[in-house]
């Protein structure tokens, strides 16, 4: 089916190229979100008429987007969620989760903003693509840890996931030594037993 697009579609085409997409796309998507229109000849001449408003239309929001975008600059989200001892998230972080962290801090951003290909399913530092704009994207940080301590500590660099595993080594080589000590201690260090 071919279509006349009204705005820029990531990976499709800009403004008024006329393009060749698969029907569902088309009906699913593409008509009802009003991005495209069905390439017939009445429909080329209405766009080619409405050609000037639709592209300052499309200007003026990219506008605002843009302004909009600078106000995140340097921006970064904490999000406190349950984990297993590797860093395994017990659930997942998903697109809302981010858009109701912005608007914990008074940004303005909706699900369907947020640009998440998989959800974030281990603890850590993320880089977030938002995109306010089919032209205006830009990256956000989100941490996410299992306690704001934890957060504090990622933000400054440290590996927690690592730093928490040597703990649990250092732990474990400490009791061993207190058991071979104890042992020793109790005459139980005489070697192996012949039969």
């Amino acid at each position: 089916m071919e279509v006349i697009l009204l705005e820029r579609v990531e990976n499709l085409g800009a403004i008024g190229e006329v393009v060749k997409v698969r029907n569902g796309f088309a009906r699913n998507y593409l008509l009802p979100q009003h991005k495209a229109l069905l390439a017939t000849d009445a429909n080329k001449a209405r766009f080619e008429r409405e050609r000037a408003a639709i592209e300052a239309r499309n200007a003026k929001a990219r506008a605002v987007a843009e302004t909009d975008a600078t106000g995140f600059e340097g921006e970064s989200y904490i999000l406190v969620r349950q984990a297993g001892e590797t860093g395994q998230l017990y659930g997942s972080v998903a697109a809302r989760d981010i858009a109701e962290a912005a608007a914990s801090k008074g940004h303005k951003i909706e699900r369907r903003h947020v640009v998440l290909n998989t959800p974030i399913k281990t603890i850590g530092i993320h880089e977030v693509t938002i995109r306010l704009h089919p032209e205006v994207s830009f990256k956000l940080t989100v941490n996410v840890a299992r306690s704001p301590d934890e957060a504090e500590r990622q933000a400054k660099g440290e590996n927690v996931i690592a730093a928490g595993q040597a703990a649990d080594k250092a732990a474990d080589v400490e009791a061993a030594q207190e058991i071979a000590a104890a042992a020793q201690a109790a005459g139980f260090d005489r070697g192996p037993i012949d039969g």
